[in-house]
């Protein structure tokens, strides 16, 4: 569908102007990513030079797009700001809360029933203010704004840490927290760091069982889950032009694991097909008169070295599948090196379920090539040793693909159809026995594997795949099995190899649907009432945050040292969790209830300072009601995972005062400053071993702030003895007044 097509004419008017004079100003040839940065920068903002990694810098986005899990907080934030209207293009998808147990015909009208009051308001909400609405099953989120939003040289913000899977169509799509959105959506200029640069080259072309998918898992191997924070991967090269649009979405989909504030690809006749397929020829012809623009300088690719922070090189041409995992995205491994990759964590190489989803990989092209393998299995007498489950991306996926015959290849495969929704992806899995705790592996076309996340099954130990290899693992039953030299046993007896698959880029007929799902904001939506029912369990109208007292702190309890990772899951489970995402006090009842203490080795039991053991969310309402508040104590890239400002709404309304880590995850960080909390880091990462169970602390220098300061900790042991360790910040002086302030929100209703 075609939308905003004015807004993107009037974008595409301004890019070239601002290009060349960044050129002008930078006096060299432009990456992609900073023409596109530089387009948006607000007016006057293009004039000046920033610092790659430490400037921060406003721009005005595109459009905004909402998830039906984060959107509730959002919206309720943005229906206190006293707009009539939102400023920009922005969308609510519902694709988060539905459970994937027996089937779309069974699992879509119970989530109706049971969201009804959570999807009422958000369509109410965005009838009201003007904001598109995607109704249940239409899909997930970013594979419908690929669809139908996405566009070469964009740039969107999404409350979803997935929304950089738009780079697929040459955007910078990078995701938020909600209060970021409200920013955007009430006309504010949106801050971000000014990102560092990492090319990545592709050269060659695919070849056998490899995918675009193993692009990315390969990529996270060399990275790491924080090698990409405050930095854009831009992909380059000759093996760029050989990936799909949706197959660039997948890459660029995962950069959100190595902590890349996006990703994205130049324009390129890939982008143009996939544009024209899905019914916005338009866009294709306004960006074919600035091409030049919305591609890297052909010097940035000739000597990449020169422009880009650090360059990586991969040959397409020699790259095999990878399964990545468990417990962590970025530990991949080649299946040549699997069995080496099973003995960390004494993984069973039996596969109990292969599923294939998510909006990493859930487009057409997915599909075909997973129907394409499935129907040469079919043929040549194979049945599945595990039980395959499959979400598609969209409605206008899933009818077309059921249209060409993929669905019923499926069905007849034994696989279950899932509504078109994040389902397992987002821990929304009724999973048959996962109460037992069995240990397990399963293989997943999705982007996360932390422990706990698919199932809520801490011992099922999660692998990362292309949708291929889901269904490779669940035809073999084995993580060890090698399509391209192993051999599997058919119905006869008999031994019979798999072949490579074909696929189809788009669908040789065209995409088709009935209802994609969507619903048109009200022309006057002055007269819409928004109401909250206050027994409600759901939903829970915001009481905003206290502004600061001017002191420093002191004598503020340690509530919990949080030890290895902790992501953002850790901090806010998602799962049955979600139905609390409306309502800050409900869902505040799981805050980093999935931490491991770092004294006891335990989740959700830490000891107060009476000498008792207390569940987190237990201790820090405790400490908060007490009147003293509490510190959480951190390890590196804390945060990471998804954007959700749950995890950092959660500690501000429990009363936390500050959260001290060696390293914070980028949305993370920002989150924690919206909230009007203290984000801080130990200048020596070796001083988080100087905390001690049972600490009280002080921070001191507060009261003396100025961007780039230090802060001392006081630390206070149980014994009466002292140590002390200096704390840095990365606030500016307008993220400091939203300390001050109580929250960024809290500034913004000010009017100051």
């Amino acid at each position: 569908m075609l939308f905003n097509l004015d807004m993107i004419k009037e974008r595409y008017a301004r890019i070239p102007e601002r290009v060349e004079k960044a050129r002008k100003l930078l006096g060299r040839p432009l990456t992609l990513a900073e023409k596109i940065l530089y387009s948006h920068l607000i007016d006057g903002a293009e004039n000046q030079v920033y610092e790659r990694g430490k400037s921060f810098a406003e721009f005005h986005p595109d459009r905004v797009a909402m998830q039906d899990a984060t959107a509730q907080m959002a919206l309720l934030q943005f229906t206190t700001a006293g707009k009539s209207k939102v400023a920009l293009p922005s969308s609510v998808h519902c694709d988060h809360l539905i459970t994937a147990k027996n089937g779309k015909e069974e699992d879509l009208p119970k989530a109706l029933e049971e969201n009804k009051e959570v999807y009422g308001f958000l369509s109410s909400v965005a009838a009201k203010y003007g904001i598109d609405f995607w109704k249940p099953g239409a899909g997930i989120i970013h594979q419908v704004v690929l669809e139908n939003y996405a566009f070469p040289g964009g740039m969107m913000i999404g409350t979803d840490s997935h929304t950089v899977n738009a780079g697929g169509l040459g955007m910078l799509a990078i995701g938020v927290g909600g209060a970021d959105a409200v920013d955007a959506m009430v006309g504010l200029p949106w801050e971000l760091k000014y990102p560092k640069l990492i090319g990545i080259h592709l050269k060659g072309k695919l070849t056998g069982f490899a995918s675009p998918k193993d692009v990315i898992l390969k990529v996270a191997r060399l990275l790491t889950v924080k090698g990409g924070t405050n930095a854009i991967c831009e992909y380059f090269g000759e093996g760029t032009r050989e990936l799909s649009a949706t197959g660039k979405a997948s890459i660029a989909n995962m950069g959100a694991e190595v902590g890349a504030t996006c990703s994205t690809f130049s324009y390129d006749a890939t982008m143009e097909r996939y544009l024209r397929a899905t019914g916005r020829e338009a866009v294709a012809d306004e960006a074919n008169k600035i091409a030049d623009c919305l591609r890297a300088d052909p010097e940035v690719e000739a000597e990449p070295e020169k422009y880009f922070d650090k360059v990586i090189e991969i040959d397409l041409s020699t790259l095999k599948p990878y399964y990545n995992g468990p417990f962590s995205p970025d530990r991949g491994f080649p299946i040549s090196e699997m069995q080496e990759s099973l003995k960390e964590f004494d993984s069973t190489h039996v596969v109990s379920a292969a599923l294939i989803g998510s909006c990493t990989n859930s487009s057409y092209e997915d599909l075909s090539q997973v129907a394409s393998l499935i129907k040469q299995a079919l043929e040549k007498g194979l049945t599945p040793k595990a039980p395959l489950i499959i979400n598609p991306g969209s409605e206008q996926v899933r009818y077309t693909a059921e249209r060409d015959g993929f669905i019923d290849l499926f069905k007849q495969f034994g696989a279950t159809i899932m509504t078109n929704a994040c389902g397992p992806c987002i821990g929304m899995w009724a999973r048959l026995g996962a109460e037992k705790k069995e240990k397990n592996s399963i293989v997943h076309s999705f982007n996360r594997n932390f422990a706990k996340r698919a199932d809520g099954n801490p011992n099922t130990h999660a692998f990362v795949a292309s949708p291929l290899m889901a269904v490779v693992a669940a035809l073999s039953g084995s993580l060890l099995f090698d399509p391209e030299k192993d051999f599997l046993v058919n119905d006869k007896g008999e031994q019979v190899k798999l072949v490579p698959p074909s696929k189809d880029e788009l669908p040789v007929k065209g995409f088709a649907v009935e209802d994609p799902g969507y619903v048109a904001p009200a022309e006057d939506g002055s007269k819409i009432q928004i109401s909250v029912d206050p027994n409600s369990k759901r939903l829970q109208l915001l009481t905003p945050f206290k502004a600061w007292d001017g002191k420093n702190i002191s004598g503020a309890p340690l509530l919990i040292k949080a030890k290895g990772k902790c992501t953002t899951d850790h901090i806010s489970m998602a799962g049955p969790w979600l139905k609390f995402r409306g309502h800050l006090e409900n869902i505040s009842n799981n805050m980093l209830i999935g931490a491991v203490n770092a004294f006891n080795g335990q989740t959700n039991q830490v000891k107060g300072n009476d000498g008792q053991f207390y569940e987190v969310p237990a201790l820090a309402r405790k400490y908060r009601d007490a009147g003293t508040g509490s510190i959480v104590i951190g390890d590196e890239n804390y945060g990471e995972g998804s954007s959700r400002e749950h995890a950092a709404m959660e500690p501000r309304y429990l009363g936390v005062k500050a959260v001290i880590v060696k390293s914070f995850a980028r949305i993370h960080e920002t989150n924690l400053k919206k909230q009007g909390m203290l984000a801080l880091t130990f200048t020596n990462p070796a001083d988080y071993d100087k905390v001690r169970e049972g600490d009280y602390f002080d921070i001191n220098g507060l009261t003396h702030f100025a961007p780039g300061c230090h802060f001392t900790l006081v630390i206070h042991h149980a014994d009466g003895t002292e140590d002390t360790a200096e704390l840095s910040e990365t606030y500016n002086q307008q993220q400091w007044d939203w300390f001050k302030a109580g929250s960024a929100l809290n500034k913004i209703r000010s009017g100051n």
